[in-house]
This record gives C-alpha cells, sequence and structure tokens, in this order.
C-alpha cells in the first residue's frame, strides 16, 4: 500500500495533516522502489567496525551477558574504569567510547567521548552516555542517529532508550543528507518503538528547504516495513467530469496475512463513493476482493437506467496440491458506461465487456487439464446484448503428449456448453418495436489426436505432422431454427503439414568487429481438404489477423467451429547479424508468403473465400545500429489489391541518464492510422522533461497528450504534468493538471503520476522496454477504474 496525498501545493499542508495522524505500509509489487541514487552517500553515519550483525535474534537483552574491552583497565574489580578504543557488547547492542566507567554491582555505566551505538534498529554518535545494563536503560546526549533497517537520520538534544523503546528530545529526522536538507522533520519530542515498527512526533514541524509549510501536533511514521491501521496519504485532484475530487484511504491490518483498504471518496460534481480492497495471503494462494459503490452519480441522473452505480470484484488463486490449482477471476459492474465513466485513460473506453471465470486446473510432465466456467457482462452502451460472445459454462480441456519415442504424438480436447441470452433474433424490429432476442446456444466436442516426426540437425530440419479433426454439436432447437444451423452436425477432416528450413551462417567483420551472419529460409506446406462446414454454428471463432506467425499455423480461425480447408505452401526467409562478443542482435530481416495452389473455401458468415494465387507479402525488420538505438518496421502488401494492408514504423533511443526517445507509425487499411511520439529528456541528473503525442491521423485529432517537468533530488522529488486525453466513445477530450510532491522516505502530495507516465511512455521505467503500450493492445483490461478492479 504506497502513501500519496494532493494535487496543488496550497494543500499539501492540509492533505499531510489529514493523513499523518497514522499510516499505512504494505508495499505494492507495482511500486516503484525509491530512488536514493543521486545522494552522494548512502548513510549519513558510516557503519561501525566490529560490531554485532543487525538482524540477530535480540530475545531478553537484560538477560545477555556483557562484554567490555578496552585499551587499558583500571579502578577495582567492582568499579573498574576502561580508556582507549573501548567497546561495550551485549546482543545487538555494541557502545563504543574512549572512557568508560562500569559498576558491577548495579551495572550502570557511563560513557565520554567519541561516542558510537548501534542496535538492530538504529545507528548513532555522541559525546556522552550513561545507562544501566540490567534495566537495559541508556540515555544519551547531544547525539547524531541513522536508522539501520529504513533510510532515515537526524538529531537530538537526547536520546532515553529503554528495551526497545527510545525518546528523542528536539530531535530532527529527514531521510535526505545531513549537509543537503531539501526536507527535514523537526519535533519537541519523538517516541520510537523498535518492537511495533513505527515512531510518533510530538509538537512537529515539517520544513521544505527552509521554509516550514505545515504543524501537526502528533502523527506517527514509520521506522521499517511493517504495516498498521490508519490513514493513507489522501489523493486531491480537480477535472471537468468529477470537478473537486478527495479520496481519503483508510488501511485496516486485520492480521498478518490480510488486510482492507477503505476509500471514502467525494466528488464535487457528481457524489459521493464508497471503496473497499480485501487482500488475503496463504501458504498456498492469495486473494483479492474489491468493490465500491456510489449511491447517486449526478453524471448520469438525468439519464434513464442510471442509479447506483458500482462493481465487484474477486481474483485469487489456490494450489491444491502439486499439480492442480484454482484460480477466479470475477469482474460485475453496475452499468455498461461504467469503465467509460470512473477511467482515467483512453483504455476505457476500449474494452466493450467484463469477464469473469473460475476454473480448476492442472499441469503435469505430458498433460495439461482443466473445467472452468466464464461469463461476459456488456461494458459499452453503444452495443447490445448479442454482441457479447457466449457465455462457456462450463468448459473442459485437456491434452497429452508421448515423449518416449522417435514420434510426437499427442491429443487435444475440448468439450464446451455455450450459451447466451441474445443469442439470436426472435422477432425483427418493426417501427416503434424494437427488435427481440432469444436465448440459446448448444454443446460442443473437439477432439484433435497428432503425430509429428522431428528430424533436425546443426543446420537443418524437417518436421511432417499428420493430425485428424472431429467435432460435433448438439445445438439447440430454437437456437438452430434462427440461425439456420443443423441441430447435431459433425465435422471430421484430417490435416497434414511439412515444416521444413536451412540455417547457413558465415563470419563476417564490420567496422573491425566480428558478426556471425546467418540465411534461414524456410518452407511449410499445408494440406487440409475441403469439408462444407456452412450448416456448423459459430460459438466462439474468429478470423485471425494476418501476420508472420498465420504464415506457420494450420488453420487461419482462432476457434474449432471452423477448420480451414487448405493446399498451401509458404515461403519465408530470415537473416540475423549478431554480434560474436556478446550474441547481441544487431539486424533481423524477415519477408514471407503464403501462395495457395486451390482456393480456401471455408469460410464464415459474411466473409468471402480465398482465392487461389498469393497472400500479402509479411516482411519484419528489426536493426540495431548501435547500443541505444533499436529501429524496427513491418509491413503488409496486397498484390491483389496493389496496395498496403499494414505499415509499422518504430524508433527508440536512449538517453543516457535513463533518458528515451520513442517514435511508432501504424497503419492498418480500413481501421486505424495513428502516430505515437514519447520521452523523457534528462537535462540534467536533477532535472528532466517527459512528454507524448499520440494522433489519430484518421481521426484527425489527438487521443492523449502529455507534458511535464520533473525535478528529483535525493530525498525529494517533483512531478508536474499536463494532460488531454480522450475520455469517452464520443471522443471528447477531458484535460488535466497532477502533481505529485514525493519526500522520500516520509509520503508523497498528490496523484500517482508515476502510473500515468509508465503506461504513456514506453521505457519510462527501463525494465518495461518489452512490453507493448496499452492503447496498441485492444481489449486490455482498463487501466484505472477507482479503485482499481
Amino acid at each position: 500500500m504506497s502513501v500519496r496525498p494532493s494535487l496543488r501545493p496550497s494543500t499539501l499542508a492540509l492533505c499531510i495533516g489529514l493523513s499523518l495522524s497514522a499510516q499505512a505500509w504494505a508495499q505494492s509489487t507495482e511500486d516503484m522502489p525509491l530512488d536514493f541514487s543521486l545522494c552522494p552517500v548512502r548513510d549519513a553515519i558510516a557503519p561501525f567496525d566490529d560490531v554485532p550483525a543487525t538482524g540477530i535474534n535480540i530475545g531478553n537483552r537484560a538477560a545477555q551477558p556483557t562484554d567490555i574491552e578496552g585499551d587499558t583497565l583500571s579502578g577495582t574489580d567492582v568499579a573498574p574504569e576502561f580508556e582507549g578504543n573501548v567497546a561495550l557488547r551485549r546482543g545487538d547492542q555494541f557502545l563504543g567510547a574512549d572512557r568508560l566507567q562500569y559498576d558491577s554491582d548495579t551495572q550502570r555505566y557511563i560513557a565520554e567521548g567519541n561516542i558510537r551505538y548501534q542496535d538492530a534498529s538504529m545507528r548513532l554518535t555522541a559525546e556522552h552516555a550513561e545507562g544501566n545494563q540490567a534495566l537495559d536503560e541508556h540515555k544519551i546526549q547531544d547525539l547524531k542517529y541513522q536508522l539501520v533497517s529504513r533510510r532515515g537520520n537526524g538529531e537530538s538534544s537526547e536520546i532515553d532508550m529503554h528495551g526497545q523503546q527510545a525518546v528523542l528530545h528536539d530531535s530532527t529526522y529527514s531521510t535526505c543528507d545531513p549537509n543537503d536538507r531539501h526536507w527535514e522533520l523537526r519535533a519537541d519530542r519523538i517516541d520510537v518503538d523498535s518492537e511495533e515498527g513505527f515512531a510518533t512526533a510530538h509538537h512537529a514541524i515539517l520544513r521544505v528547504g527552509r521554509v516550514p509549510v505545515l504543524y501537526v501536533p502528533w502523527f506517527m511514521f514509520p521506522i521499517d516495513d511493517r504495516r498498521r491501521t490508519g490513514l493513507l496519504f489522501p489523493s486531491l485532484s480537480n477535472s471537468d467530469r468529477n470537478g473537486l475530487d478527495y479520496k481519503q484511504p483508510i488501511y485496516i491490518n486485520l492480521a498478518p496475512n490480510y488486510d482492507m483498504t477503505l476509500y471514502p471518496r467525494i466528488m464535487t460534481d457528481r457524489g459521493s463513493m464508497l471503496g473497499a480492497e480485501f487482500r488475503y495471503l496463504h501458504e498456498t494462494g492469495m486473494a483479492t476482493i474489491s468493490g465500491a459503490y456510489m449511491p447517486n452519480d449526478k453524471l448520469r441522473e438525468d439519464e434513464p437506467g442510471f442509479g447506483s452505480r458500482g462493481y465487484f470484484a474477486v481474483n485469487g488463486y489456490r494450489n491444491l496440491s502439486r499439480n492442480w490449482q484454482t484460480r477466479a477471476n470475477i469482474m460485475h459492474i453496475s452499468d455498461p458506461r461504467y469503465f467509460e465513466d470512473f477511467n482515467n485513460s483512453i483504455q476505457g473506453i476500449a474494452v466493450y465487456n467484463a469477464h469473469s471465470d473460475v476454473g480448476i486446473y492442472g499441469r503435469g510432465r505430458n498433460w495439461t487439464a482443466g473445467l472452468m466456467a466464464d461469463t461476459y457482462q456488456l461494458a459499452d452502451y453503444t452495443l447490445s446484448e448479442s454482441s457479447l460472445p457466449f457465455d462457456r459454462v462450463p468448459r473442459a480441456y485437456a491434452t497429452y503428449q508421448w515423449r518416449d519415442t522417435i514420434f510426437d504424438i499427442g491429443v487435444e480436447a475440448s468439450a464446451v456448453r455455450f450459451q447466451k441470452d441474445a443469442a439470436f433474433v426472435s422477432q425483427p424490429a418493426r417501427p416503434g418495436v424494437p427488435r427481440q432476442f432469444g436465448s440459446g446456444g448448444g454443446s460442443r466436442l473437439d477432439v484433435k489426436p497428432y503425430i509429428s516426426l522431428p528430424l533436425e540437425g546443426a543446420s537443418w530440419f524437417f518436421k511432417p505432422t499428420l493430425a485428424w479433426r472431429y467435432t460435433a454439436y448438439q445445438v439447440d432447437r430454437d437456437y438452430a431454427a434462427a440461425t439456420r444451423v443443423a441441430r447435431s452436425p459433425t465435422r471430421s477432416v484430417p490435416i497434414g503439414s511439412i515444416d521444413t528450413g536451412l540455417y547457413f551462417d558465415r563470419a563476417t567483420t564490420i567496422d573491425g568487429r566480428p558478426y556471425l551472419h546467418t540465411l534461414e529460409p524456410r518452407l511449410f506446406y499445408l494440406n487440409a481438404p475441403y469439408r462444407n462446414q456452412d450448416d456448423l454454428p459459430v460459438f466462439d471463432t474468429g478470423a485471425l489477423t494476418f501476420s508472420w506467425g498465420q504464415l506457420f499455423r494450420d488453420n487461419r480461425y482462432s476457434g474449432a467451429d471452423r477448420q480451414a480447408d487448405a493446399n498451401q505452401l509458404t515461403l519465408a526467409l530470415t537473416t540475423r547479424l549478431l554480434r560474436e562478443a556478446d550474441g547481441k542482435e544487431r539486424l533481423s530481416a524477415s519477408i514471407g508468403q503464403i501462395r495457395y495452389f486451390d482456393d480456401s473455401r471455408v469460410v464464415l458468415p459474411r466473409e468471402r473465400p480465398i482465392e487461389q494465387g498469393r497472400s500479402a507479402w509479411v516482411a519484419d525488420v528489426g536493426w540495431a545500429p548501435s547500443d541505444r538505438w533499436n529501429l524496427g518496421a513491418s509491413y503488409q502488401w496486397n498484390p491483389k489489391e496493389r496496395e498496403k494492408d499494414l505499415l509499422s514504423v518504430r524508433g527508440r533511443y536512449m538517453l543516457p541518464d535513463d533518458g528515451i526517445v520513442n517514435l511508432a507509425y501504424r497503419f492498418r487499411r480500413d481501421v486505424s492510422e495513428q502516430a505515437d511520439f514519447s520521452f523523457l529528456y534528462p537535462i540534467n541528473p536533477t532535472w528532466s522533461v517527459v512528454g507524448r503525442h499520440y494522433y489519430s491521423i484518421a481521426d484527425s485529432k489527438p487521443l492523449e497528450q502529455i507534458l511535464g517537468v520533473q525535478w528529483d533530488s535525493c530525498c525529494i522529488a517533483v512531478r508536474l504534468v499536463g494532460r488531454r486525453y480522450v475520455h469517452n466513445r464520443e471522443g471528447d477530450l477531458s484535460r488535466g493538471i497532477l502533481l505529485e510532491i514525493e519526500l522520500k522516505g516520509l509520503g508523497s502530495a498528490g496523484q500517482d503520476t508515476r502510473k500515468t507516465l509508465r503506461r504513456a511512455i514506453l521505457g519510462y521505467n527501463r525494465g518495461d522496454l518489452y512490453l507493448v503500450p496499452p492503447e496498441t493492445a485492444v481489449g486490455q483490461p482498463p487501466d484505472d477504474p477507482d479503485p482499481t478492479p
């Protein structure tokens, strides 16, 4: 759980004041770690030599023996005095000094000069210390301290310690370097509880630079990563749609393995809303239950059919054994406009259904199996229920492969019951009367055994495969009559293929550097006889988008309702340039085409057959001229229509200091044409500029525009981002300004700007360079319904 408050500088004090009364510190796996890389040193006080290891089992420290050593020893046996490199050790405690007086009867001590103290929670230096080892009580004056398990340091006029408890008087606290205090907390008293993992400050003033920005009489803050019930930092923003939007998360630490967070929220232009998230962790699984409820939304109060709004979601898994696992992903929304109205990115308008599934899944050395049910709910008000996929209630599948012979022998099988409320038109539309839909579906059994003989050598491979596909249906009477399909159709078709290729390579030199140059021709022949499938229903099958991978598939459809007939040959060629020093691929270029020897007559309704001849040329190239540059392009040319079907150009340049520039152009005939430019440009180690311009050329309008500036220092970061984005299916643009002020180690004030920037700028966090921006993956879940399902 992260801590984040306000949007504007004027509201910073209010938001921190509301949230600092208590905090929770459950870490989210999606949060980026705090970046202290700009700090000149990691610790305000360097680790001491010859001290006990931190993190050891403390136990009853007062009952453990005390060892004292020094260069010289004087005094008596009862009251010895040590001088020169004095070291007192007990359990996890270490006390170093120039001089130390010790009373063996009372176990009291007085230490003077160059005091150095360390235990499991803190490390400090001072000039005077005294205490009682028997009672584990210590008083240290004029000290500087450094937390051990969490970055943080400061000064104090005096610290009183008793076991795991400590009280600091006239103290300061910061995660900044002591010589460069960008922010600092000053308090009359700070109570530190190492056993519970938190500190309580009394009469505290928060300073940013030298300017006091907040006074609070009492608040708590963490000294380690343990969780605690309380308020998280709130979120405050303003937008055209919501008005002033204030959300105050409340964290409830119920037990070590489960917790809850409440999300009360007030939107001045829309009303109030309550969200909640419950998380459960078990040694064999985990689960998250979340939801939100809004009794009345002013945004839709004038539209019929909108009452209370909200969502409910369950996500989790449980390992039943080494081979079996149950999984559940359940989502329910109150209305088809929920994702659009509660989403802060253009992804909210890309999703047209809410998908739920529950099942049990198994996997072994040679087999996989599963039994599940999945349903769909409409999430696009421009569509009707008839556009939803069929529910699969239930669906069972199994695969098995024999691996102990020279042949690859296997079988794939599935059995599904399909059902949909609006499966067919029962009554056509008439003037003043909308068309009526009927409920229906059917059952399908699909079995596909296969055998192949994979042969290969150092420079070649040859893999013939023979499969047989049998599919049988039992279709509901009304659905069969309305869609004009048979009630009990079957299909039986053999499928044969040969996949073969060669691998040539040669050593070459470019600019004095050795490379390996490859040439990889490949042939793929596919033959499947024609079977008339017009009387088969279409439950879950669609035509796959033509691409490089489609050149080597045995079916151009995604489901089992159609098995394409084929008599075709794919010719493809790939060449690569590999740097021998590290194996990095500098160049990869591929081109391929399918030659259809016969017409492919199996089609979906309203789909044209593929005529004898040639498919579109598919070409793809990737080039890395240097370790910073990466360029690529994909191209499809249709020889029959003599025009391009697809063109995609992409480029990426990695600047020093984690900067990056992305440029992409995407065109698909009769579908879309878009340009995307994004960047993170570091001006110097602390200042950087971020931006994105995502534009639909076909619609002549921007889809998202971002421009912002970031300032990052050792212990404080500020991000100011301006943003425009399409927020509904009408194409309306929403505007907003996001401001986040992060006091590293204490919390952040404002919106989570980093989440927005990570989504919009590929490579904003360098570890995500392999990802595809969400807007290019239609059908992905929405980015941020609040709170996120």
